[in-house]
């Protein structure tokens, strides 16, 4: 990978995915003395799998039947990853849309940003294809640059747009498909950037609630689930502390590194040649997102709960964090790490303020809460939706005294993928199915057992187009990925969990943000050079078996 874009490694639909940098540390070893072999069968569709030890062969016998009966299950995607038609049909750019122009090297497969996989124009082939999966829901996003070119509603509204959402949705009713919908999925209007400058002025809770309205107004009456904001920590860190995703804000000295180490950074930070204050903004940005969900759930709830009957949450993102020793430093900076990511958002919504850390750490640089702010947020999730991939240690790290204040040295603690030179879970990106058991366990106890749905979780492979097509449909590891975790989170749901419904992220191989068609999420297979034909992988067989069938068999060698 060109230095150019090495940066955006970590830059994936979580943006968390990989951050257990660690795994790239060529000592780190991985226990085979016990790796064995297993045959799944769901309905008639048998799968070898290869797991790294016995000791996992019980996360594979979990069935449909295991869970409730009206329990979701769907798939994700998001308009700017999926749909293209970047400049037709009325849309106006968002900031992904500017930063591939301004910064088209930085981005893998730049220039396919504005076709993606042609969702937009392909949405009835994708419908009958969910369809054909077996799921009962999908996740998808309403791209808010399609509905208002100009990001406020002085600017008009798109009809086309508007009627293109219509379509689709009547589209998923019509075949029996319930239509989860993310409003914001980091595709934000370039003419807000430029207006007023974006996240970073509170303009943007108002312009943000007048797009939610034209949303419960055009498609409340057939949507009943609606997720505000997804991964509102990405856009606050990732594009204003430390510059890799749009707007690109950040005020950090060259060479600073964000993932790896200075001898072998994968993600250096900038270019920091956009403006902006690493110290102060993220909180800034995070604070108004915040308002703005509230806002817009206040808005709901008020004018359009009763008659439309549905609900409205928010999509977070959190690791399960471990302590690396039994240390008390080590299990306190796990716990900053929960406040600093899931707590930062959570803690408000639930108990009206921000966690007790990050006010003793950040201090003067954390916004406040008015009274009648504070009366606003808490209180304001009919459920949360959290999205899932990895586990991480957790170590304590007193910051660099010489170091700007920001928010990575803030928590006073750092990730790590290995102890003992073995990765967490015996795996390398860090996946570790019982981190969701004990993640879903953490935030029952943490946070008054709010409905919660798996709003993403999945595994990404490399593109080689070396292979044959017929190799790149093979994914046993993503199959053995789903199945183990689907019975980490039946167990969580029989501890007292409230978990309505799972999502894998994601249906299709996408445009997987600054890692373009780099990684391969899709249950199925987007072959880029033929129109973007959709063909099913394994893991698409695997599933639909999976939930037609009550029986599943498995057997070891």
């Amino acid at each position: 990978m060109a230095s150019s874009t090495k940066f955006f490694y970590v830059l994936v639909a979580v943006c968390a995915i990989i951050a257990s940098i660690a795994c790239c540390n060529s000592r780190a070893t991985i226990p085979d003395s016990d790796g064995v072999a297993a045959n799944l069968t769901a309905g008639g569709f048998t799968s070898g799998l290869n797991l790294y030890s016995s000791v996992f062969l019980e996360e594979l016998d979990v069935t449909r039947s295991d869970f409730p009966a009206d329990f979701t299950f769907g798939v994700a995607t998001s308009a700017g990853q999926t749909e293209g038609s970047a400049r037709e049909g009325g849309r106006g750019p968002s900031t992904w849309d500017h930063r591939v122009d301004i910064l088209p090297d930085a981005i893998i497969n730049s220039d396919k940003f504005s076709t993606a996989i042609d969702s937009y124009r392909l949405y009835k082939e994708d419908i009958k294809i969910i369809k054909e999966l077996g799921v009962n829901s999908y996740r998808f996003s309403i791209s808010w640059s399609r509905i208002l070119p100009k990001g406020s509603l002085s600017g008009g509204i798109n009809q086309e747009g508007v009627d293109h959402y219509n379509s689709l949705i009547d589209e998923l009713i019509r075949n029996g498909i319930k239509p989860f919908v993310t409003i914001l999925h980091s595709d934000f209007p370039q003419a807000l950037e430029e207006k007023y400058g974006g996240y970073l002025n509170h303009s943007f809770v108002n312009d943000f609630k007048d797009y939610s309205e034209i949303c419960f107004k055009s498609f409340g009456d057939r949507v009943k689930n609606w997720f505000t904001v997804n991964e509102p920590t990405v856009s606050a860190v990732y594009g204003y502390e430390l510059g890799i995703a749009p707007p690109g804000k950040c005020s950090l000295k060259e060479g600073v590194c964000v993932f790896g180490s200075p001898e072998n950074c994968l993600v250096p930070a900038g270019p920091c040649n956009f403006g902006g204050d690493s110290s102060t903004e993220p909180y800034i940005v995070a604070h108004n997102q915040i308002l703005a969900h509230a806002t817009a759930a206040k808005l709901y709830k008020e004018k359009y709960q009763a008659q439309q009957k549905g609900e409205i949450g928010i999509v977070l993102a959190s690791k399960y964090y471990v302590p690396l020793s039994e240390s008390h430093e080590d299990k306190i900076a796990a716990e900053r790490l929960f406040d600093f990511n899931l707590g930062w958002f959570m803690e408000p919504f639930v108990y009206g303020d921000y966690p007790k850390s990050m006010k003793e750490s950040v201090k003067e640089r954390l916004p406040s809460f008015s009274a009648q702010e504070k009366s606003l947020i808490k209180g304001c999730l009919d459920f949360v939706g959290i999205n899932y991939y990895t586990s991480t240690y957790a170590r304590h790290k007193t910051p660099p005294p010489f170091e700007q204040l920001r928010y990575s040295l803030d928590v006073s603690a750092e990730e790590t993928g290995m102890k003992d030179g073995v990765f967490l879970g015996m795996d390398r990106e860090g996946h570790w199915p019982e981190g969701l058991q004990k993640l879903m366990e953490y935030i029952k106890e943490k946070y008054q057992n709010p409905k919660i749905y798996i709003s993403e979780n999945g595994l990404f492979t490399i593109r080689n187009d070396e292979l044959s097509l017929a190799d790149q449909l093979k994914d046993p590891e993503r199959i053995s990925f789903i199945v183990r975790h689907l019975y980490r989170l039946d167990k969580a749901i029989k501890n007292g969990v409230n978990v309505k419904g799972y999502f894998y992220w994601s249906l299709f191989d996408d445009f997987e943000w600054g890692m373009g068609f780099l990684h391969r999420y899709g249950l199925y297979y987007i072959d880029f050079d033929h129109n973007n034909r959709r063909i099913p992988k394994q893991s698409a067989e695997w599933f639909k078996a999976f939930l037609q069938s009550d029986h599943v068999t498995r057997a070891s060698s």
